[in-house]
């Protein structure tokens, strides 16, 4: 099979594009370099415009998962839920499950999917360039060529770094998470729970089996005392996530990852699409990586529809992706100065508590379902209303 496009990373980006770029009529390799299930540090909440786009792939319930109505925030004594809002009479909910189930069942749709060959333990070396223009992949030494080549390799994008679009990072945020199964009769409350602390915010969701993951992001300086005491002192800090913790089991080693966040000069360049993280993660404070990379891998296929081998449709895709990710980014540097102005979160719970339907509607920004000053555009419709 010769391809039109060629897909450098397996994750949620790279499998979603692969799959939806192949329903499209076009023919896709997809090169993965480890093997599923993989685990990968992640808070492992999709928020509600991700799990639209599972649904509309069809794989909402192969995923499975528990599903959570919002975001329910906590500070000290103060309390603040915020409910995903309704869309067009619909109550919008999000979903918690494991990121190795999730990543192993787009990989596994994407392989399954006529039209895609994906490959597993194959390594991308680098770009092939010629003409000024990316017209394919090394992979195993081998030249590939392509009319698209998308790069999903991660926030750390090696093929990003070699087009020498990297851009630094000011700030250096760390994350963590572990696993913990609950004591029977333990508290399942349908939420996900967000408890700020002095220096870090933890990030909590119920998943299947009676699991409970726990996701800690924190400045990299608040880890003075180690990672595992860090982590054990921050979430025993808690006293109402302490409460549910009581009788649980951890079963899962913690995983860190930093930096966090990424950027990107740009995120297309001729002949090549930087998808998901690759395209610049934002710090995940708000909690929509994920659904984020899923968004812009079916906004992508409805734009390459018109035709992969030329660029011109590339600047356009690149600005309708900008404007559909902006207000997520703007809230997150929000709760970015928040966390470092600790003095006002809760000053501004007690604010949103007052006030729950601007708190719904911001957690609306965030589940990819609402702009910051109204609606957002249905994020399957491509140039010239072309659906992915």
């Amino acid at each position: 099979m010769t391809a039109d496009v060629l897909v450098a990373g397996g994750g949620i980006a790279g499998s979603a594009a692969a799959m939806l770029l192949a329903r499209a009529g076009m023919r896709v390799e997809l090169y993965e370099r480890e093997e599923f299930p993989r685990e990968k540090p992640c808070g492992e909440g999709l928020m509600p415009a991700g799990v639209a786009v599972l649904e509309r792939l069809g794989l909402a319930g192969a995923v499975g998962g528990t599903k959570f109505r919002g975001v329910r925030f906590h500070f000290g004594g103060e309390v603040a839920e915020g409910p995903f809002p309704r869309t067009s009479g619909v109550q919008q909910e999000g979903l918690a499950q494991r990121r190795a189930v999730l990543d192993r069942v787009l990989f596994e749709a994407a392989a399954a999917t006529p039209g895609v060959r994906a490959h597993t333990r194959s390594r991308v070396e680098g770009p092939l360039r010629e003409h000024g223009r990316v017209t394919g992949l090394v992979v195993g030494g081998v030249a590939r060529r392509a009319g698209l080549i998308v790069a999903a390799d991660g926030s750390r994008s090696p093929l990003r770094r070699a087009l020498g679009l990297d851009l630094p990072t000011a700030r250096a945020r760390v994350g963590m998470r572990a696993h913990f199964r609950l004591a029977p009769g333990a508290e399942a409350p349908p939420w996900a729970d967000v408890h700020v602390g002095h220096g870090h915010e933890l990030y909590v969701a119920a998943l299947p089996g009676c699991e409970l993951v726990v996701s800690a992001l924190a400045e990299a300086d608040a880890l003075r005392a180690g990672a595992e005491a860090s982590f054990e002192r921050w979430w025993r800090s808690h006293p109402r996530l302490a409460a549910r913790l009581r009788g649980a089991r951890r079963i899962t080693r913690l995983r860190g990852a930093a930096p966090l966040a990424s950027r990107a000069r740009r995120g297309v360049a001729p002949g090549i699409v930087l998808l998901g993280d690759a395209a610049g993660a934002l710090d995940p404070i708000t909690g929509c990586g994920m659904t984020q990379a899923l968004v812009s891998a079916e906004l992508l296929a409805g734009f390459a529809a018109r035709g992969v081998g030329g660029d011109e449709w590339l600047p356009e895709f690149e600005r309708a992706r900008r404007d559909r990710l902006r207000d997520p980014a703007l809230l997150a540097q929000g709760m970015l100065w928040l966390a470092r102005h600790p003095v006002w979160v809760a000053p501004v719970l007690r604010a949103l508590r007052a006030w729950p339907a601007l708190l719904s509607h911001l957690v609306g920004v965030a589940g990819g379902d609402r702009a910051i000053a109204g609606n957002v555009a249905n994020a399957r419709t491509g140039p010239a209303g072309a659906r992915s």
